[in-house]
């Protein structure tokens, strides 16, 4: 829904004049508060369109795997989480938090104001609240993941007030979440899809997928089932013919994709690529893939490459393996596909080479996901980040069936049989039901080479309390075969750390805590 992209600008009253002028009336030479919600049948929309605004980003996405064992970042946004030298003055971190405060400030704008709108019918109405109902609900979810208790307001306050909140038990604003999301699914008032220029907009089965979710943070896998097989079998969505093209400008609004943040050329765009191709191109590779993320592609067998019947080769390691792989990470032999229809591999043997300056990957691997051939000059790009699509839906009914002890063949033909058979695999050893292995990792491992650079993988690995297993000690990139600076050959990147007694939850921020001294600290910050 491109029309999403314009920020709405509301300009304060002046509260100044000759006595005998009402301190009500409005300015003269300006829009104000009263003439912008009473006298523009246009407010509800423009304002509902700001809240979209806030709603994610495609550099937060990205480098949301920076701060988990799927990647590495160099220098800036949350190096420091993923290594784990972060404390309470975090930049990252104070941004996060003010970002989706600001998100929800504008959400509870409408809601506060939207019964001044002239000329809004019912039904208008009724949508344009449910959609900033799940927005907001979808901000609070991104804060309590991180924060645990934080401040929840649903009205409109001041900025001295603002500065006296406390912050609300994490059990509390999860259990308005979920009931704002229930409210707003029983409502009805979201439609099932959009059309034109509303495309982008939150449908029905966006805020339910939200809603599953809130309950996989949470564990309650009752519930994720129960929601994920209404979305299933109820919507008729179904999953897009090739992966790849997922991440293809041209297939941005393919009915897989349920929810997206609204990016469009030359009016609002991004350049992520910059932080993931090779110099060669254009690029400076901030964020690359690590080798723990390059080897839980299984092989095309469905075996992993750790088992001894896998017949992986070291050697060839890119042989036989998950096609989603060289849809995702860029290793020798692999190449991006330009606008010509031509392809262009990194030069690895020269300026793209691992260690020969500043700007080659640090891992030894580039990105290939979210690669955009339709940029424009200093790789601007209008591609949307995808925030939810309907693979994460199956994926999620997978996982809840697992942990309920109700996983049968049958399940997994409905979710990762059709994830699997889509991405490429065509070998019934990788397609059956698996009658041998961890079904609980394998489930979770799907998930981790699906939702690659999605954003997914920080919450997975902190709601599965995995977070100190897989963050502390040596991380890895490619094979040099060398022995100094190595383990088994592969270079070693950075030594993280993760102490459980603090780093399942993200510190207040200091500066937030300066400000308002009623702002409680986590434990052991």
């Amino acid at each position: 829904m491109k029309k999403i992209y314009s920020i709405l600008s509301i300009s304060a009253l002046i509260l100044a004049g000759a006595s005998c002028v009402p301190l009500d009336t409005a300015p003269y030479d300006r829009e104000s508060d009263i003439t912008f919600w009473e006298t523009d049948p246009d407010a509800a929309l423009s304002a509902l369109n700001t809240c979209y605004v806030s709603l994610t980003d495609m550099y937060g996405l990205v480098y949301s795997d920076g701060m988990t064992d799927n990647a590495y970042v160099k220098g800036g946004q949350t190096k420091a989480i993923g290594n784990g030298t972060y404390g309470t003055s975090e930049g990252y971190i104070y941004s996060f938090w003010g970002g989706h405060y600001s998100g929800i400030r504008d959400c509870n704008e409408l809601l506060t104001n939207i019964d001044r709108v002239p000329e809004l019918s019912d039904e208008l109405k009724a949508r344009y609240i449910a959609e900033a109902r799940t927005l907001r609900a979808w901000h609070y979810y991104d804060l309590y993941t991180r924060f645990g208790d934080v401040p929840y307001v649903t009205t409109l306050i001041s900025i001295a007030e603002s500065r006296s909140l406390e912050r609300t038990p994490r059990a509390a604003v999860v259990a308005n979440v979920i009931d704002e999301l229930n409210a707003v699914i029983d409502s009805k008032a979201l439609p099932s899809s959009y059309s034109g220029n509303d495309r982008g907009r939150v449908t029905q089965w966006a805020a339910m997928a939200i809603l599953a979710k809130v309950y996989l943070f949470e564990g309650d896998y009752e519930n994720v089932a129960k929601v994920t097989d209404r979305i299933m079998n109820q919507s008729g969505i179904s999953l897009f013919s090739s992966y790849s093209g997922l991440f293809e400008i041209g297939n941005e609004y393919c009915p897989e994709i349920m929810l997206s943040a609204q990016y469009t050329p030359v009016l609002r765009e991004h350049n992520i690529m910059y932080n993931l191709i090779p110099p060669s191109m254009g690029g400076y590779s901030n964020i690359a893939p690590l080798k723990s993320l390059v080897d839980s592609y299984i092989m095309l067998n469905g075996l992993a490459i750790t088992d001894s019947a896998s017949n992986y080769d070291e050697s060839n390691p890119w042989n036989n393996r998950d096609p989603r792989l060289a849809a995702t990470i860029m290793y020798p032999g692999n190449s991006y596909t330009l606008a010509n229809g031509s392809s262009q591999e990194p030069l690895w043997d020269g300026k793209d080479k691992y260690n020969t300056t500043s700007d080659v990957t640090p891992t030894g691997y580039y990105v290939r996901k979210w690669w955009d051939n339709t940029y424009r000059l200093t790789l601007q790009s209008g591609l949307n980040p995808i925030i939810i699509r309907y693979a994460e839906v199956l994926l999620m009914n997978a996982e809840a069936h697992v942990e309920l002890g109700t996983m049968t063949a049958d399940v997994w033909n409905a979710t990762i049989k059709p994830i699997r058979k889509r991405a490429g695999f065509t070998l019934s050893s990788a397609l059956d039901f698996p009658t041998s292995g961890d079904i609980r990792e394998i489930v979770r491992n799907e998930r981790r080479v699906e939702l690659a650079f999605e954003g997914a993988r920080r919450n997975d690995i902190i709601r599965w309390r995995i977070a100190e297993d897989v963050l502390n000690g040596w991380c890895h990139g490619i094979y040099t075969g060398e022995t100094l600076g190595t383990d088994g050959g592969y270079v070693r990147i950075e030594l993280r750390q993760f102490d459980a007694s603090r780093h399942y939850l993200w510190p207040i921020p200091q500066k937030e805590r300066d400000l308002n001294g009623n702002l409680t600290q986590n434990p052991n910050w």
